[in-house]
This record gives C-alpha cells, structure tokens and sequence, in this order.
C-alpha cells in the first residue's frame, strides 16, 4: 500500500524527513474515529512549504494511545493527511522506554549539553548497556527498516532528512539496506561538544554513533563550531578519520561526509499570524493587568536543566540586592513548560527552581508587587502575548543548540526590548553583536547585565533592537529547510556525474 501511492518515477526528488515525533498528534473519538492536529514547531511549519516544492513523507514513532491505535488501523502503513504522508511506528513499550528515557534522554542529551556531574553521573551499567542494545540501536533499527520500505522501489532521487539526537544510528542501518541510491542527510539540532565530552560514552558506543553518523552524505548542525566539533571528535577517535586541513567535511574509510551549519530560524508568517488571533490578545490584556507599568524581565524556557533557569533567578536576586531603587518597580515574570517529567533530574530540577523562587518572593513581595511570577504550562500563544512585553529578555543556557526563544521574542517584541544573550547559545553567532552577551555561569555578570539593559537609552534600544529583527527577517525556518534540500541536490547531481 504505501508505495501505491507515491510516484516513483517523476524527475523531482522524494523527500523523506524522520524523526522522534511526528508532526501530527492523534486524538480519539467517542465513535471510534480519529482527530489530528498539526504541531506548531519550526520543524512541522517549514514542512509546509517543503511539501509545496516537493513529495514529503515523514516517518516518526506512535507516542500516545491515540497515535498507537490510528496506526494500527492504518496497518502502519504510509497513509496521505493533507499535504504530508505519514508514517508512524508501533514500536514496542519497554524498547521505547530505554530509547528514550535511559540513553537518548539524559544519557546523550546531558553529554551534549556538558551537564553531568563527572564526579557522580553517569554511572553506565548493565542497565544502560541493555538500553543501548535493546533499545536505542532497536529503535533506530525499526526505523531505518519502515523507512527502505517506503523507498526501496523509488526509482527518483530520494533525500532522507533524519532529526536529531535520538536517531544517531539510522544513517548506517538504511545505508546498510540501500547502498548509495538515496541521499543521507540527519541534521543535530542540539550543541555538538569537542572531543573530551564524549569520553563518558564508552568507546564502543561511541564508535557505533559516531559511525552511524559518518553513514551520511551530509550532517547539519546549528553553527560552524558545533561542525567542527563533529569533524574534531571524528578525527580524535575514529582511527580512519582525517578532515585533510578542512573544518567542515570529514573523509572516512575513504568516503567524504560533509560537516555544514544551517542555522535554524522561525516560521515569520505563522508568527505574525498568532499574534493577532484572539486569544494571544486575551493574553497580552491580561498580562498588561498583571503587569501595571512595571519594567518586565521575561524568560521562556522549557524546564531543563541545560537551560539554566536558576542561575538567571539567582541573578534577578542579586540584580535586587545591588540595585535596590528596581524593587517594586521591575517583574520576572517565567513561562516555564514542564519537559521529560518521567526523568528523575527533570523532576528535581522544578522543585529548585519553584523553591528558589518561593524564597525571594517571600524576602522581597510587599502587599501590591510580588517580584517573581512563574507560569507553569505549555501554551505558544501565551508565550507570543507575553514576549510582546519584555523589556528584557533573559536567554541564558549552559548550552543550547540555537534557542528559538531569543529569535521569537526579538520578533514580535513591541517595546525594542533588549536581548541578554548567554554566549553558549546557537543564537549567538548570529544575534550576540546587538545583544548584551554574558557568561551562563556569572551570575553577578548576568546581574550587571540586567541592570544594563534596564537603564539603556530609548536610542540605543531601538537600534539593538531594529538590528536584531533584520537579522531574524533576512533568514526564516523555511530558507533553513531549502538550504538542506539544495545541498542535498547538489550531492545527488555529483554522484549522477561520477
């Protein structure tokens, strides 16, 4: 059934993008019937206009119950909604659980972001080397097979876009199914670290990641430096790897793979679309109301420990104690989104950072103004009502991949806000020149920072500012989508000739 469907011979490109999640979420009916919705992320919304330009499969796994019984209605098959085809796995529970849960979260994601505790964390045993085999490498394995399904009888050129983290190992197991008749190209949407991060993976997982990996024709990463990171980790440990001079491409028992930064941006039109539905305006009233005429200090995070939430609390604490003419005058106001609540440190991490702000809130509040005030909850349109009304915005990550909050708020921001900007962020090889950079780490720094930005001029404010959004104007999600496509293009176009 599912190659019944797609047209195998045309002269364009079949595109295939693969990821954890798919790109529409199932919910059942009472009379047994199926509704979806389509996610809002950067990823989904670019995908849009891919499928325009091009045929467009995504493969994904069932995550809930909903998703679980619509594809098996569907005999997992590759099934058209809308513009996109769509295939979701039925892969087994506990196989799943240890994918995710015990290697792809936090075991890779914490080495990514640099954020374990060496002293303690991460004790890898027999339950991870389980995870590892029976999980992660069975998950990516399910995957790469549903995906030659699809495949296997295209006779046009075909581009597989594989998403992130959780999928290291798919590029190998479909190259190993297909040969070189398809175009490899996964893209890292998180921070790639330098080579001594990755001595916490043992060296054979290692190994197998990194040649998963090297199984592509092309890798994508956010930045230039997170690309030669790739290239400097591959050389340090793979015996057969040699970059030759170059810091974007990486030649591998013979075989060149490509290292490029496509740095990803956000989807303007459906922005400027949500901030004039109704109820982002419902939410921009009320926070106006919440807010009075006080100086707003926003933050928007998911709750993640890479994100560095309570060190920018800890910072708005000493931004009080130093500058103390601001108390009663300014909010921190956190619109926090709960995230991989199902792992222990996530779960911990919340419980700080609630504590920490209970604690200021009770040395500093008075009967009108309470200084700090945290909105658990994942609701976009509210973010987009609330970015509106920063006068500065706090983006502070130990490590991030790029942060599309920084480029969001920049966006839609009605005040000529100013951007603080952690120098570990993605967003800031392209937003740190008109941003006040800072250290994730110094929080009288990032205190100082605060102060600054509060007390600039309205001049200086509206260039940062003007500076910032042509910046985020000049690239949006879907130059980043046809950015990969057209490299892909011209990979394929090489081969033909040779």
């Amino acid at each position: 059934m599912s190659n019944n469907i797609i047209d195998t011979t045309s002269d364009e490109p079949f595109i295939v993008i693969a990821s954890n999640r798919g790109p529409i979420v199932f919910s059942e009916t009472q009379d047994g019937d199926f509704e979806f919705t389509r996610g809002a992320g950067g990823l989904v919304t670019a995908l849009g206009t891919l499928a325009k330009k091009h045929e467009v499969a995504w493969v994904a796994m069932a995550i809930n119950e909903a998703d679980k019984k619509w594809t098996r209605k569907m005999n997992q098959q590759l099934t058209k909604i809308d513009d996109i085809y769509l295939k979701l796995l039925d892969v087994d529970d506990d196989a799943y659980s240890k994918y995710y849960n015990q290697i792809a979260n936090p075991l890779i994601w914490f080495i990514q972001h640099q954020i374990w505790n060496v002293i303690s964390d991460p004790v890898i045993d027999k339950e991870t080397w389980d995870a590892w085999e029976t999980g992660y490498k069975k998950i990516n394995q399910d995957l790469a097979d549903s995906i030659y399904e699809i495949v296997k009888d295209v006779k046009r050129k075909v581009i597989v876009l594989i998403q992130d983290y959780h999928l290291y190992l798919t590029p190998k197991y479909l190259r190993d199914k297909l040969g070189d008749n398809v175009c490899i190209q996964p893209f890292v949407h998180i921070p790639w670290p330098g080579p001594d991060a990755w001595r916490m993976l043992p060296a054979q997982m290692r190994t197998e990641l990194l040649e998963g990996l090297l199984a592509s024709d092309i890798i994508g990463f956010q930045t230039k430096k997170d690309a030669f990171n790739f290239v400097q980790t591959c050389r340090f440990y793979l015996n057969d790897a040699h970059s030759y001079g170059a810091r974007d491409a990486i030649t591998y028992k013979g075989k060149k793979i490509f290292a490029k930064a496509y740095p990803i941006s956000v989807d303007i039109e459906q922005m400027e679309k949500l901030k004039d539905e109704s109820e982002t305006k419902f939410f921009l009233t009320e926070f106006l109301n919440l807010l009075h005429d006080r100086k707003v200090i926003l933050r928007v995070d998911r709750v993640e420990p890479s994100k560095n939430i309570l060190r920018g609390i800890d910072a708005f604490e000493a931004l009080l104690k130093e500058h103390p003419e601001h108390i009663g005058h300014i909010q921190m106001l956190a619109l926090l989104v709960p995230s991989r609540m199902e792992v222990e440190e996530y779960q911990d991490y919340l419980q700080q950072i609630m504590a920490k702000a209970g604690m200021i809130n009770a040395e500093y509040s008075n009967s009108l103004w309470e200084p700090i005030r945290i909105i658990l909850g994942d609701n976009y349109k509210r973010a987009i009502a609330a970015m509106q009304l920063y006068d500065v915005l706090i983006v502070n990550p130990v490590a991030d991949g790029m942060n599309l909050v920084a480029k969001e708020g920049v966006l839609v921001n009605k005040k000529n806000g100013v951007l603080v900007l952690s120098e570990n962020a993605g967003a800031y090889y392209e937003m740190g020149d008109d941003a006040i950079s800072i250290s994730p780490f110094d929080v009288y720094g990032t205190a100082k920072a605060l102060h600054q930005a509060l007390e600039m001029s309205s001049e200086e404010r509206f260039r940062r500012a003007s500076n910032l959004q042509a910046i985020i104007r000049d690239s949006d999600v879907n130059t980043w989508f046809a950015n990969q496509v057209e490299d892909s293009l011209v990979t394929i176009n090489n081969e033909d000739k040779n």
